[in-house]
């Protein structure tokens, strides 16, 4: 039975093309609009079987937490992102044309952000957010 480092190392393929619906789910999310990307990342993890899905799931986690933190809820950010960072450390720095190292740095820095909470809404002004990078190449 293979153990879970066995399966981490297994190449997860990517669809010839990223989906229709995480193409607009990353436009949602560059934009600010976390909860549109999350209604078009959903369509795209619900119709994906294979383990690419997770790659999906985490992305929308991490612009769900955004939106919790958007609205002042940091315990619900806080359990988006574990969530997210389950789903995505999974995958390599760049899966899919997908900037994953970027968006986990990214997470990191609004997570560190998170420990002085006074602050947090002038450094979500100011572009706490940043976009993820991707190629459809």
């Amino acid at each position: 039975m293979p153990n879970s480092t066995d399966i981490q190392q297994q190449p997860i393929t990517c669809p010839q093309k990223l989906p229709g619906a995480v193409l607009r789910g990353l436009e949602y999310f560059n934009a600010g609009e976390f909860f549109e990307a999350h209604e078009y990342l959903e369509i795209a993890w619900r119709a994906e079987k294979g383990p690419i899905r997770d790659l999906y799931r985490g992305i929308l986690q991490v612009g769900v937490g955004y939106y919790h933190l958007r609205r002042g809820n940091l315990t619900g950010a806080r359990k988006l992102f574990i969530r997210a960072r389950h789903c995505l450390q999974i995958f390599p720095a760049t899966q899919c044309g997908i900037d994953v190292a970027g968006l986990l740095a990214d997470m990191d820095a609004v997570e560190a952000a998170m420990q002085t909470p006074e602050r947090l809404s002038s450094q979500i002004q100011a572009g706490l957010f940043k976009p993820v990078k991707y190629s459809i190449d």
